[in-house]
């Protein structure tokens, strides 16, 4: 099938049709043209980010972080999910999950509880888990990671060495490790993040 909004796969976010409306470039009718245009604002939102020190554990950075790295693509950029997904809290839990999230992760790094790899990999974890916007938080959660690990003065996770955006043998391990840590098996994705 060579849809635009067809699921690649049973762990892609499905957009309402609302959500779907809101494409902005007139011109992607194709899957690959919508990847293309996501990835091309993907990577200036990455060298904005970069540039200076970013206050990772900060919502109103991550909201916007996920505004830049889809602006140019969907109005709703940036803008938490109002909508029930196949994956992700409920839209109610988000902001309160969310806020606990960046607690609890000022507390693991303040107080050294985790090595930094580790709160990095649960940081990303839940962040996937929570799912606050209507797409793009797999992208959005790997971004924001890497940002997190560079600030502590680590390189970024290889996420696999591949495009995880793409269906293949190295997406459904780094599903399968997602959902050990939803059973609170961290090991397997703490692994994956470095291959």
């Amino acid at each position: 099938m060579n849809s635009l909004f067809y699921a690649q796969d049973e762990a892609a976010t499905p957009l309402t049709d609302e959500e779907k409306d809101d494409l902005i470039p007139s011109y992607v009718a194709l899957r690959a043209e919508l990847n293309e245009a996501e990835q091309a604002n993907i990577l200036e939102a990455e060298s904005w980010a970069f540039r200076r020190k970013r206050n990772v554990l900060d919502k109103t950075f991550l909201l916007n972080l996920h505004k830049r790295m889809f602006y140019h693509v969907w109005r709703w950029a940036g803008k938490i999910r109002k909508t029930e997904r196949n994956i992700g809290l409920e839209p109610h839990l988000i902001r309160p999950e969310l806020r606990q999230l960046l607690d609890d992760c000022h507390f693991w790094v303040s107080d050294d509880v985790y090595p930094i790899d580790e709160i990095a990999t649960r940081f990303h974890h839940r962040l996937v888990q929570i799912h606050p916007f209507p797409n793009g938080n797999g992208r959005h959660a790997r971004l924001s990671t890497d940002l997190l690990l560079v600030k502590h003065g680590r390189e970024r996770f290889t996420w696999g060495s591949t495009c995880l955006v793409q269906t293949g043998e190295t997406r459904k391990q780094y599903i399968a490790a997602l959902r050990a840590a939803d059973n609170h098996e961290i090991g397997p994705l703490l692994a994956f993040v470095r291959t």
